[in-house]
């Protein structure tokens, strides 16, 4: 490398004035490669100063094990699980530096009923007996309330969880409540109570039978969900209900 510099020295040597700037960025280069190998016997460059990692390799996937084991558990939680068991003091946002790296990140989860085997028979076999209907569904009016939130914190329970597993059985919670359908009836409560069903058939409407936990099958859940979107999607600001109906655009689901 000693020699390597005094090459380099060589080349740069002005012969005039003024020719020395085309070479100089070789020439300190080789210098300092030079005298690093002189003195300290080394040619890679030095490691990056900064704060040392509280934690080590093996504390790191000790970490990544408590994550695992309880998915919803938030940074501050995390934080505080660990200094319990540690007796070493980590910040929520250190928590995120050594999970993120590693695969894990936070996601909203998935939503299920949870369903016995009845419950999934009876949802099969209403499926079968109505696929084949093509022109009755031109009948069929669904009806349904959604609630949409505009500048206010969701309220979601986030999980952690890595690439991939969206589905699986640890990062979907199960949940009893949901929005059901209106017209397309449930067996919700409110939805079979005498005076319900004494003014449907006043009115004479016709109700659908409908499997016992199945808001998922209505398709106006998908409705909502698009809705929901379209409305994150629009910054604007409003100052009623009515400027945000109108602001929609005039597609699905019509206007009633």
């Amino acid at each position: 490398m000693a020699k390597s510099g005094r090459i380099s020295t060589r080349i740069a040597s002005p012969t005039r004035r003024g020719s020395v700037p085309t070479f100089s960025g070789i020439y300190l280069l080789s210098v300092t490669v030079s005298k690093q190998w002189t003195d300290e016997g080394r040619t890679a460059r030095k490691s990056v100063g900064g704060p040392r990692n509280v934690t080590s390799a093996c504390e790191d996937r000790r970490l990544v094990r408590m994550a695992q084991t309880d998915r919803t558990a938030f940074s501050r939680q995390l934080a505080a699980q660990w200094s319990t068991a540690t007796r070493v003091s980590l910040c929520a946002s250190s928590i995120r530096r050594r999970l993120l790296p590693r695969g894990l990140r936070t996601m909203i989860p998935l939503y299920r009923i949870p369903l016995t085997q009845n419950h999934r028979r009876l949802r099969l076999h209403w499926a079968n007996v109505h696929r084949s209907w093509r022109a009755d569904w031109q009948q069929v009016v669904f009806s349904d309330k959604s609630r949409f939130n505009l500048w206010h914190h969701d309220g979601r329970i986030r999980v952690r969880l890595y690439a991939g597993e969206r589905r699986i059985p640890e990062c979907i919670i199960k949940r009893h409540s949901g929005r059901t359908p209106g017209v397309m009836q449930d067996n919700a409560r409110p939805h079979v109570a005498k005076t319900v069903k004494s003014y449907l058939d006043s009115q004479q409407v016709q109700l659908l039978p409908w499997p016992a936990y199945s808001p998922d099958m209505s398709p106006i859940e998908h409705e909502w969900d698009i809705l929901g979107r379209r409305i994150a999607r629009d910054l604007r600001p409003v100052a009623s209900t009515d400027e945000l109906w109108n602001n929609m655009e005039y597609s699905s689901p019509d206007r009633y």
